[in-house]
């Protein structure tokens, strides 16, 4: 089993492994059940299975380790900026299927207070929550927020989530040793976060999210 772990470590030095993670990320802002969150645990554990990590010895892989961080934020910025401009262009329609939903009228009445007041907190809690980036990032673009106001907040969101969600994976792998639980209790871990999320969401009244 342990000499399976290793091989599978060993594949995300292969190119393929970023291309994966960062078409998952990109997409999941259209179709948010796609697992990005749980890829980026499983190649980050894998990664640091593969290296030696859980043995103890010192890492060799950290420039892949980093390369994969940069890759999921990379991705994320790019898919909330692609639902962002999609949003901004999508006119009446868009506008009568926002106002249909209650969920997308509150999260368009929130952002708009936080990104009008220089904040976007919700930003990067709704980065962690599910389905959150989604509503977020189109909600920006329906509205006609200025570009200025959100992408620095999606940066800020799409980095903290892609190191959070390896340093989960690795450091899971490195203090647990077995690959397979640290691959379960990263995971968790990750929706705990999202579920987290959610909940400040559903909780912060609206205009209280900008500092």
């Amino acid at each position: 089993m342990l000499e399976s772990v290793a091989r599978v470590g060993s594949l995300t030095g292969a190119p393929w492994i970023y291309v994966v993670v960062a078409l998952s990320v990109l997409l999941d802002v259209f179709l948010p059940v796609l697992p990005s969150g749980v890829l980026v645990v499983t190649a980050a554990t894998a990664a640091a299975a593969g290296s030696g990590a859980a043995t103890g010895r010192v890492p060799g892989d950290v420039p892949d380790i980093l390369a994969l961080i940069l890759c999921a934020a990379t991705a994320s910025v790019l898919g909330d900026l692609v639902a962002y401009r999609l949003a901004w262009r999508g006119g009446e329609r868009l506008d009568r299927a926002i106002a249909r939903s209650r969920r997308l009228s509150s999260a368009q009445e929130r952002l708009g207070a936080a990104l009008s007041r220089g904040g976007g907190v919700l930003v990067l809690i709704a980065r962690f929550a599910p389905a959150g980036r989604s509503v977020v990032s189109f909600s920006a673009g329906a509205t006609h927020r200025r570009v200025r106001e959100f992408l620095p907040w999606s940066a800020l969101a799409g980095l903290t989530w892609a190191a959070y969600s390896v340093a989960l994976g690795y450091f899971g792998t490195r203090w647990l040793g077995a690959a397979w639980l640290a691959t379960g209790v990263s995971v968790a871990a990750l929706f705990a976060a999202g579920a987290a999320a959610a909940y400040l969401m559903r909780r912060a009244p609206a205009g209280s999210e900008a500092s």
